[in-house]
């Protein structure tokens, strides 16, 4: 899966269904895939609410990431990190 510029979006072993594990220090490497206000659930995506109060986008109950390093479209450096992190599929 890829956010609308076309980088990867991951997930997070930690998390569970529709509440995110990462915050602080790790939302800054893994950015959450933050929903607009207007934006609306449909399908398999879905919109839960992070612990700061920012609405992030979810797959299936799983919340979504982009990584810090990578730096283009198609890059996916963040897939296996410390074997929690996964690139996102459908």
């Amino acid at each position: 899966l890829t956010n609308t510029a076309g980088m990867t979006l991951y997930v997070f072993d930690k998390d569970s269904a529709g509440k995110s594990a990462c915050n602080g220090d790790c939302a800054v490497k893994w950015p959450p895939l933050i929903a607009a206000g207007n934006d609306k659930a449909s399908g398999d995506y879905s919109i839960i609410n992070r612990d700061d109060g920012a609405r992030q986008w979810a797959f299936k109950g799983k919340p979504l990431y982009l990584w810090f390093k990578d730096q283009k479209p198609g890059d996916n450096s963040g897939d296996g990190v410390n074997n929690v992190w996964h690139t996102a599929r459908p």
